[in-house]
């Protein structure tokens, strides 16, 4: 039982986290539904992205601090992976900002039709996959380098992560085939 509240307690400050990086990844995106304001220009939302990405990824390196307790040698070996990682997995999550930008800029235009949403859905299992394969890398990577525990502790982690990210992600997302309006609707119902 206790390990659960220590998992919760830690966690805690991610999903703020998390809640921030989604804010600002929509910003664009789903001001059309009601949900969020766009902000003046695309270089204001790229920095606002970029302040809370920031922010996202030092929660992230604490959580996985107290999570995974590196000796000082593990860390040595572990570090500079893990920063190669975060440079890896933000070209990815580059690309899936990208593609939920298009998705909105198609909704909000009324452009999903078969062929869209077909390219649609096949741009976004790429982009699942190139994750997969990410963390299959450098599962592997740090597996070899410190230790098949540590490797499944960042595994983990990292997972953990994804998870609340897209549950987000999903939760803040239009459904393919709902118009702009009913998304308003659905927002001022589903508010407190």
């Amino acid at each position: 039982m206790k390990s659960t509240i220590n998992q919760h307690r830690i966690m805690n400050p991610l999903r703020f986290s998390l809640a921030l990086l989604l804010g600002a990844c929509l910003f664009q995106g789903c001001a059309a539904s009601g949900r969020h304001p766009a902000p003046a220009n695309p270089d204001e939302a790229r920095a606002r992205f970029e302040v809370v990405r920031a922010k996202f990824n030092a929660d992230k390196i604490r959580t996985l601090n107290q999570v995974m307790k590196l000796t000082v040698a593990e860390a040595d070996k572990f570090w500079p992976i893990y920063r190669q990682y975060e440079q890896d997995l933000a070209a990815v999550g580059d690309r899936k900002l990208s593609l939920v930008r298009r998705f909105m800029a198609d909704y909000r235009a009324a452009r999903l039709d078969d062929r869209n949403s077909q390219a649609m859905a096949d741009q976004w299992l790429q982009n699942v996959q190139e994750r997969l394969d990410l963390w299959k890398k450098y599962h592997q990577q740090i597996s070899e380098t410190v230790s098949p525990t540590r490797a499944a502790q960042f595994l983990q982690v990292e997972n953990q992560m994804a998870i609340l990210l897209d549950l987000n992600l999903a939760w803040e997302l239009p459904m393919v085939g709902e118009k702009p309006s009913e998304a308003r609707t659905k927002a001022t119902q589903n508010q407190p």
